[in-house]
């Protein structure tokens, strides 16, 4: 889910801090990726695809050719997974369990193959076949990644919030309240048609532009609504930011606002965990310690990766190992 309408009011509040500019001025770079996001949108982006196994295979290509495109601009990427999620999330992951069966469910009843095929992708879970097809995906273009506990795009923000990685490359705008200094999205500015423009959201800008210091924008998007505390009723973000402006304490703002508002009778613990976790990986990431998994490249295994288990043309794929030749010297 992420915060509820975070990115209607930075448009609105702190426009600022979105620069919209080409894939290319980031070379040179090293950008986090919020693996588990990134697989979902190649998943969900095309018609599936299943080689003669029957396995679903879009996601692979679609990384494929969306890091032959970041290498060839000589941008590093480093893959982020998500780990064993906060006991918090428990109900928001419970949620997308139930959405997706119940999608699978009504799979039976269609009247028509689109129909089908559209409740499939809703139906969609990431498996461990389809996660150690990335992994292996990665390990033969050479792209290192992090497995561990905990939330992908959280451990990635931390990344770059103490400088090991330029940016994260991610559309959940959870990754502003774990302090992500610069975020990459899929181009937000829909007059604007390249496919090589994106968003970069700047911490910093926006948070001045709110008026907020760290501990307040937390507050404030924890008030709007996330994964780990729900929406009080009627309290939109507007709201939320003038109550965090007059009050930073949960517990003056419970006091002074529930004869106006339904707090949740849980409501201050739910808070204060969700504070706890957005903060969870503040300077406690210590680099020497990570576990980052490294490989070297392998072209020929891979071309029969993506060739013969994958199926995909090998015309295209050798063309798309190609354009990355130089660096692969």
């Amino acid at each position: 889910m992420g915060i509820k309408s975070l990115t209607q009011i930075i448009k609105r509040e702190a426009p600022d801090s979105i620069k919209h500019d080409n894939l290319y001025k980031l070379s040179g770079k090293k950008v986090a990726v919020d693996a588990s996001l990134i697989i979902y949108q190649q998943l969900l982006r095309h018609q599936l695809l299943k080689n003669k196994n029957g396995e679903i295979t879009n996601h692979i290509t679609g990384l494929f050719y969306k890091m032959v495109n970041y290498l060839s601009l000589n941008i590093e990427p480093i893959f982020v997974f998500d780990g064993k999620p906060p006991i918090q999330k428990k109900d928001c992951v419970d949620e997308r369990k139930k959405k997706a069966q119940d999608a699978k469910d009504k799979m039976e009843s269609c009247d028509t193959q689109e129909q089908k095929d559209n409740l499939e992708k809703s139906s969609l879970r990431l498996t461990k076949d389809m996660i150690d097809n990335v992994k292996k995906l990665l390990n033969l273009m050479g792209i290192s990644y992090i497995h561990q506990d905990g939330e992908g795009e959280a451990i990635a923000s931390e990344l770059c919030r103490i400088g090991y990685v330029d940016y994260v490359l991610t559309e959940d705008m959870d990754s502003l309240v774990y302090g992500c200094p610069n975020l990459i999205r899929n181009c937000l500015d829909k007059s604007l048609k390249r496919k090589d423009i994106i968003s970069i959201i700047n911490y910093d800008i926006m948070k001045e532009k709110f008026g907020l210091n760290d501990e307040q924008f937390i507050k404030f998007c924890i008030l709007c609504g996330c994964d780990f505390c729900p929406n009080v009723p009627k309290i939109g973000n507007t709201t939320a930011m003038k109550i965090i402006k007059q009050y930073d304490n949960i517990d003056d703002i419970i006091l002074n606002y529930k004869d106006k508002y339904a707090f949740p009778e849980n409501y201050k613990e739910l808070f204060n965990e969700s504070y706890e976790i957005f903060t969870m990986y503040r300077d406690k990431i210590n680099i020497d310690e990570l576990k980052i998994s490294k490989s070297n490249k392998d072209i020929g295994k891979l071309i029969h990766f993506l060739v013969n288990d994958i199926e995909m043309n090998e015309l295209r794929v050798q063309n798309g190992i190609k354009k990355i030749q130089n660096i692969y010297k």
